[in-house]
């Protein structure tokens, strides 16, 4: 997906976040914060967007958005029971009524058998309790892998959450 492409994807999203009068939070590990880099860059975003958690090591998932220890331990960061716990502390400290959270293995290294390189979990909730975790694979180095998952974090919000 190219830079216009995501700004158009962006645009929707903020559009049907604005017709419900709703805001949306991100927390992200391999994205690094590119998810709220493309929805900030939209004009006006700040109606809709307060804030957003950059939680890349284990620590601040933990202490920023309260992943339990115990979950990373035995799981790891890269798996469904944490996105899980990601996307509700983002919305529980942001006060919004959607969040996306990310966590995956955008290489070159860092993949095993079982969660090789491109492997990306996902997890969406919303304030009425709605949670929604999934994991996609994607191809390509590191940028292609994270601008990916940055563009299927917001389609899936867009289509599953925001459409009707």
């Amino acid at each position: 997906m190219t830079d216009n492409e995501l700004t158009q994807l962006s645009t929707r999203v903020g559009e049907r976040l604005l017709a419900r009068h709703a805001s949306v939070t991100t927390a992200e590990s391999c994205t690094g914060g590119w998810i709220a880099k493309v929805l900030t860059d939209i004009a006006g975003s700040s109606a809709w967007f307060q804030r957003g958690f950059v939680t890349y090591s284990n620590d601040a998932k933990q202490q920023m958005i309260g992943v339990m220890e115990a979950s990373l331990t035995q799981f790891g960061a890269v798996s469904e029971q944490v996105v899980q716990e990601m996307a509700q502390g983002a919305l529980r400290e942001a006060g919004a009524q959607y969040a996306i959270s990310v966590s995956g293995i955008a290489g070159p290294d860092g993949g095993s058998d079982e969660k090789p390189v491109g492997t990306v979990w996902f997890g969406f909730a919303s304030a009425s309790g709605e949670v929604l975790t999934l994991v996609q694979r994607f191809r390509g180095d590191r940028e292609a892998v994270r601008r990916q998952a940055t563009a299927w974090a917001l389609q899936t919000l867009h289509d599953h959450f925001l459409k009707n």
